[in-house]
């Protein structure tokens, strides 16, 4: 079994809603275990479109399934909880990011990993530090290092 974090985030309706609807839904898929998930916290939304402010969090996964597969199940679950992708960066009802698998670096189309802008990111960063602070993210560090290097 693979450990895996996966971010999840939603600025759209009941936001609290839409996480819960995830969780249950990705607790639900085969080849998938939630070992634990962290506290959700409300960020600004990052990049050009003005928008809501987010709930975001970040769950820690144990699953046999290879990392493309992990990808097509969280897209498959934000597709069955209403997301759709009008716009780069814009509102949504469900975000689900594969952020890291294992020590693996992958970096193919529709998936690189870790997620290319995890390093860059406190909103996603700090649930994850919070599951494991001394993950090393491969190729960049520790997810504790990584956050005290953020402004």
């Amino acid at each position: 079994m693979a450990t895996a974090f996966v971010g999840i985030g939603s600025n759209m309706g009941d936001r609290e809603a839409h996480l819960g609807g995830a969780l249950a839904l990705l607790a639900a898929e085969p080849g998938i275990e939630i070992v634990t998930v962290s506290q959700l916290r409300e960020t600004k939304p990052v990049g050009p479109v003005e928008q809501s402010d987010f709930l975001n969090g970040a769950v820690r996964l144990s699953t046999d399934l290879p990392p493309r597969q992990l990808l097509e199940r969280l897209l498959a679950i934000e597709a069955r909880l209403g997301r759709v992708r009008r716009e780069r960066f814009g509102p949504r009802t469900i975000d689900l990011d594969l952020l890291v698998y294992g020590d693996e670096i992958v970096d193919e189309p529709g998936l690189t990993l870790p997620h290319p802008r995890l390093h860059e990111r406190r909103f996603a960063l700090e649930p994850v530090a919070e599951l494991a602070p001394d993950l090393v993210i491969p190729g960049r560090g520790t997810v504790s290092a990584l956050l005290s290097e953020l402004k």
